[in-house]
Parts: C-alpha cells; sequence; structure tokens
C-alpha cells in the first residue's frame, strides 16, 4: 500500500510539473509561421515543455493575453493605450517586446503586368477611388480587392501607412488570416491584397512601393514605406517557463535566427 502511495505522489508530482511546463501561444497569423518555428525548435531542444500556438489575429491574441487566457500574445501592431490600461484594471499588467520588422507586401496574381505602385495609388485603389486597372498601367479589367478583416494587426498597420484618413472600401473581400489572403489572390488576376513579406512566395508576385522594394536594407534605412514591427506579449512578470521561451525568441542563435529564415528581419543579430 505504502509502495502504491508513493507511487501515485510521484504520477502527481510529474503532473503537475509537465502542467508548469505548458504553455498557449495566441494571436496574429503574421507572427504565426515564425512561432511555429520557434515552438517546434524549442519543444525539440527541451523535451519536457509543451507549447500549443494557434491564429485567429492580433486582436484576440492581446485580448486573450488582457484575460488571462494565453501566456503569450503576438501582434503585428503596438498594443493601445486602452488595452495597455484595461491589462493594468484586471490585475494583469503586460509587456510588449518587439522580436521583429516586417515589410507589408503589396501582392498581385503573377500573370498582372503591373509591378510597381505608388503609395497614394495604393490608397486609390484600397479606398475604392481606382476601380479598374487600366488607371494604373495594367489591364482593363476591374480591380477585385482583398483585404485583411478589421480584428487583423496587418490591417491596422496598412491602415496607418497606407489609408491614413481614408477607409477601405466596403466592396473589399475581407479575409481572416494572412494564408487566406495569399490564396484568393494566387486564384485571381485581377485581385489586389497586402500580406507579410514571410508569406509572400511564387504563387503572387509583390510590388514596388514608390519604385522601391521590399528588402531587409529598405526596411532599416526606411527608403520602403510600408513597414512594421512584430511583437510578443507576456504578462510583467512572466512565469519562468515563459521567461525561458521569451529568452530563447530573443537569442540571435535561436529564435532570431529563425525569424530570419522566415522571411522577416531579425532586431538581435
Amino acid at each position: 500500500m505504502k509502495k502504491f502511495a508513493a507511487f501515485l505522489f510521484a504520477l502527481l508530482l510529474l503532473a503537475g510539473n509537465a502542467q508548469a511546463q505548458s504553455m498557449r501561444v495566441d494571436g496574429s497569423t503574421t507572427v504565426l509561421p515564425a512561432m511555429q518555428k520557434m515552438v517546434e525548435a524549442y519543444m525539440k531542444a527541451n523535451p519536457g515543455v509543451s507549447i500549443t500556438v494557434s491564429g485567429g489575429g492580433s486582436g484576440n491574441g492581446i485580448k486573450a493575453i488582457i484575460d488571462g487566457a494565453t501566456d503569450i500574445a503576438m501582434s503585428s501592431r503596438e498594443m493601445k493605450d486602452k488595452e495597455l490600461d484595461a491589462a493594468k484594471e484586471k490585475g494583469r499588467p503586460v509587456k510588449p517586446i518587439e522580436i521583429a520588422m516586417d515589410a507589408l507586401a503589396p501582392i498581385v496574381n503573377p500573370a498582372n503586368p503591373v509591378t510597381d505602385l505608388s503609395a497614394a495609388q495604393l490608397q486609390g485603389i484600397f479606398s475604392g477611388a481606382i476601380k479598374n486597372w487600366k488607371e494604373v498601367g495594367g489591364e482593363d479589367r476591374e480591380i477585385v480587392v482583398i483585404s485583411r478583416d478589421t480584428s487583423s494587426g496587418t490591417y491596422e498597420a496598412w491602415q496607418e501607412l497606407i489609408m491614413k484618413d481614408k477607409k477601405v472600401t466596403p466592396a473589399a473581400l475581407l479575409q481572416a488570416s494572412s494564408g487566406a489572403v495569399l490564396q484568393v489572390v494566387s486564384k485571381n488576376k485581377f485581385a489586389i491584397a497586402y500580406d507579410g513579406y514571410a508569406y509572400v512566395d511564387k504563387t503572387v508576385k509583390a510590388l514596388k512601393v514608390n519604385g522601391v522594394s521590399g528588402s531587409e536594407k529598405t526596411v532599416a534605412d526606411k527608403s520602403y514605406p510600408v513597414s512594421r514591427p512584430l511583437f510578443i506579449i507576456t504578462s510583467e512578470k512572466p512565469a519562468e517557463p515563459v521567461a525561458k521561451f521569451v529568452s530563447y525568441i530573443m537569442d540571435p542563435a535561436g529564435g532570431q535566427k529563425i525569424i530570419g529564415e522566415v522571411g522577416y528581419f531579425p532586431v538581435k543579430k
């Protein structure tokens, strides 16, 4: 009986330790590809750690960290003052950490002959003022506008950097994730959208903006006009397992290396 009790106690202790090493990451679908690879590498190096990752958008991730429903939020925008205040009011003050820079790319189908648009032309297209590709050097066909939904940090970044005081046209087809945006544009010759550079592949074509291509160099020297920081958000005083994972994310030989491999621009080298 004593042996059984000791065995049961050992099992409960192991279960407690396993639970202590469990983490949840939630939020931005822009940050998601890099996070998934960092989590995979980190769990491989730390077999006792279990991390679950899900997208859903920056807004949802920020809400989750404020509500205590996740350990780490991913965000492709800065937190708003009202969000920071809400976290404090709930007794869960949080800390945003910049982990990478990203170039936002206007993307079209590879069959579209247009290669370069000005910021003003992009604003005109996404506001609905420019409706036909021939107005910007393309074919005489109606432009199909694709946009992220309003819970997306990518949407908010595009609004701030390109749209300014204009609104995205109500005719835009809203997509819930960066991957969904890519799929729609890849299948429609006359569509245009915007996405993080890490998502750009051979199924779409990234356009220059004001004659400048997005790259680590042009983001760093600010000649590319559509760039933004990417964040993770933790509690102000994270638990030890979370703090260790954050240290890995910021390690030039760890998470920062993976961030560069995925296609974003690391903040530490």
